[in-house]
C-alpha cells in the first residue's frame, strides 16, 4: 500500500534548473525523514540530500550543496529537490526515499525518475 512516485524528471540544459517531486501515499509522512538519492548507469547510488520529518534540518553531498535544495510539504506529502545549476555530471536517477523517524524497519523506495543534463 505504501507508495512513492517521484516526477519532474527530463532533459535539462547544463546551467538550467529542474525540480523533482515526490509524492507519498500510505504512510503518515510527517513521521518519516525523506531523501533523494541519484545513480548513473556504471556508478554507485549515491545520497544526495535529506531532510528531517519536519523540515527542521537538511545535509546535502558536497557535489550538490548550494546548487540543490530539498524541501518538503508535509501537508501534500511531498518531498522536493530543487535542482539549479545543474551540470551533465547531474544525469541520473534520482529515487526518494522515505525512514520511518522511529522505526527504521519502515523504509520505502520510489522508482525513481531519469534526470538527464544535456546540451
Amino acid at each position: 500500500q505504501v507508495q512513492l512516485v517521484e516526477s519532474g524528471g527530463g532533459l535539462v540544459q547544463p546551467g538550467g534548473s529542474l525540480r523533482l517531486a515526490c509524492t507519498a501515499s500510505g504512510l503518515s509522512f510527517s513521521l518519516y525523514g525523506m531523501s533523494w538519492y541519484r545513480q548513473a548507469p556504471g556508478n554507485e547510488r549515491e545520497l544526495v540530500a535529506t531532510i528531517t520529518s519536519g523540515g527542521e534540518i537538511t545535509n546535502y553531498a558536497d557535489s550538490v550543496r548550494g546548487r540543490f535544495t530539498i524541501s518538503r510539504d508535509n501537508g501534500k506529502n511531498t518531498v522536493y529537490l530543487q535542482m539549479n545549476s545543474v551540470i551533465p555530471e547531474d544525469t541520473a536517477v534520482y529515487s526518494c526515499c522515505a525512514v520511518h523517524i522511529s522505526n527504521r524497519s519502515y523504509k520505502y523506495w520510489g522508482q525513481g525518475t531519469q534526470v538527464t543534463v544535456s546540451s
